[in-house]
């Protein structure tokens, strides 16, 4: 095995004492609790990382309330797309370093790390700061009456909320804190992120690039340590507004929260039992390859990966061949090693709760690759391939957030419309086939937030996301990300 050398400034930086950053200045209280972040590869600590204090997370969030009213709201629209594009051009030039943090605290491949979170949060953020400047009103002509020859005239202002909680999950948390940050910053409210407790490296060393690059102090403000930091900041009054990543249940609760300490708006992006349907015509040897890029990159750890996989009776038994013999292919170890196709999950709560599924195999389904953990150390597990007699099956209606997907056959499209829709989720769905015309009337019938035809999973920053039903409210990306962080104000005028 050759894994990549540790860069030098990744070893000074997981040497040095971490924690929150707040107001442009890394904090860290010497009597508070400390966490120690553990690589998923070796089982061992890599870093410690100091939690915030209840006092702390305060003063982040006071941090942030002022430069809403202060340096940050006297930044131009302008100038805020330069600095994040400023922000993008470092992460690039830091990339390595960002994609070995990533690798060592959340398992995740180098080569997704430096390909996908890394890269693809320069772009998110570049397209971001393409907003700054275009976030506009509307001029309006009332058709009040008038009396005495007074006329009227009115427009609308699209006005920064204030100060965001960003509340960021850990399997992707370089790119959704920047999701989170790109949003905020670009229609000129401030943030506090909080990050997972067992994936905070890489967006701790992010913050540290945004002092670096002139974004005011206190725009941009980080508190660590585990959820009951994040249930301060839902609950504080002086957040406008929660962003949140992650599971339903989590997400129910902090939007309940949410609303009930002030009616602060939130957007929810929340998990799902993502289905993709391959119709009777699907070329299966251009599909494999896509099924396994898009449910088993980061070990199928991706809200939006497909889970459950409904496929024409005619064609089950070949997919299920050559999808399990791929799978059984995949090389298994080290994120570090640039040859290795499958790492470890992403920590061990995460690990116990898959191996708790894998001890639920056998009551109706058939195995047909995996079902096993990987001896020696590291929370590693097999890719698994299941086929269930029955749309009932726990592993078609429970979302395992893991390398678990799960086929079963249908025999007519309006069975499969059925089997797509039955289930309180709605994050994502695909449909594979070279029948253009029955996809596009299967979209409307399909209930998600997201319908890919073709592919699965891929997001771009010009097309909103998000959920509908259990999965989540609101959209992220495209212009829908503006109405999220801003307030429409209308002005009526008597003149």
């Amino acid at each position: 095995m050759s894994e990549v050398a540790l860069l030098d400034s990744v070893v000074t930086f997981l040497a040095k004492p971490l924690g929150s950053f707040i107001d442009g200045v890394t904090t860290v209280d010497e009597q508070a609790a400390v966490t120690e972040v553990i690589n998923p590869t070796t089982e061992q600590s890599i870093a410690r990382v100091s939690d915030a204090t209840p006092a702390q997370v305060d003063a982040a969030v006071a941090a942030a309330s002022r430069a809403f009213k202060g340096s940050w709201a006297q930044t131009s629209p302008y100038q805020r797309g330069v600095l994040l594009n400023k922000l993008a051009d470092a992460i690039e030039l830091h990339g390595e370093e960002l994609a070995q943090l990533e690798a060592l605290n959340s398992g995740k491949s180098i080569n997704v790390a430096r390909g996908l979170e890394v890269a693809q949060s320069a772009v998110f953020l570049r397209y971001f700061a393409g907003w700054t400047t275009k976030i506009t009103g509307e001029s309006i002509i009332p058709s009040l009456p008038s009396m005495n020859g007074e006329q009227y005239t009115a427009f609308t202002r699209r006005e920064p909320l204030g100060v965001v909680a960003g509340i960021v999950p850990w399997n992707f948390p370089l790119m959704i804190a920047v999701w989170k940050l790109g949003s905020a910053l670009a229609t000129g409210c401030t943030i506090v992120l909080k990050p997972s407790e067992f994936s905070p490296l890489s967006l701790l060393r992010l913050v540290e690039l945004t002092k670096d690059v002139g974004i005011p102090d206190g725009a941009v403000n980080v508190v660590t340590g585990a959820g009951r930091i994040g249930q301060q900041l839902t609950e504080h009054g002086d957040v406008r507004k929660v962003s949140f990543t992650g599971s339903v249940p989590t997400g129910i609760a902090v939007g309940a929260a949410a609303m009930t300490a002030k009616l602060t708006r939130v957007t929810l992006e929340l998990g799902g039992k993502n289905p993709a349907a391959l119709l009777a015509d699907v070329n299966l040897d251009e599909v494999v390859p896509g099924l396994l890029m898009t449910a088993f990159t980061h070990q199928g750890q991706i809200c939006a990966s497909p889970e459950r996989i409904y496929v024409h009776r005619s064609r089950i038994d070949e997919l299920s061949a050559k999808l399990g013999a791929a799978l059984a292919s995949l090389k298994i170890g080290s994120p570090l090693d640039e040859s290795v196709q499958f790492g470890p999950l992403a920590n061990k709560a995460h690990y116990d709760k898959i191996v708790s599924y894998f001890e639920r195999l056998g009551d109706g389904q058939e195995i047909i690759t995996g079902g096993r953990t990987v001896g020696g150390t590291g929370y590693f597990v097999e890719p698994t391939l299941l086929r269930a007699c029955n749309p009932k099956d726990l592993f078609l209606t429970e979302e395992t957030f893991g390398p678990i997907v799960c086929l079963l056959p249908f025999d007519s499209d309006e069975e499969l419309i059925e089997l797509l829709n039955d289930t309180p989720y709605g994050l994502g769905a695909s449909i594979w086939t070279n029948d253009l015309s029955k996809a596009l009337r299967m979209i409307p019938r399909i209930e998600s937030g997201m319908v890919w035809v073709n592919m699965h999973t891929f997001l771009d920053p010009a097309v909103p996301f998000g959920g509908s039903k259990s999965s989540g409210v609101g959209r992220e990306f495209g212009s829908a990300f503006i109405d999220a962080f801003t307030e429409l104000k209308s002005v009526m005028i008597r003149y």
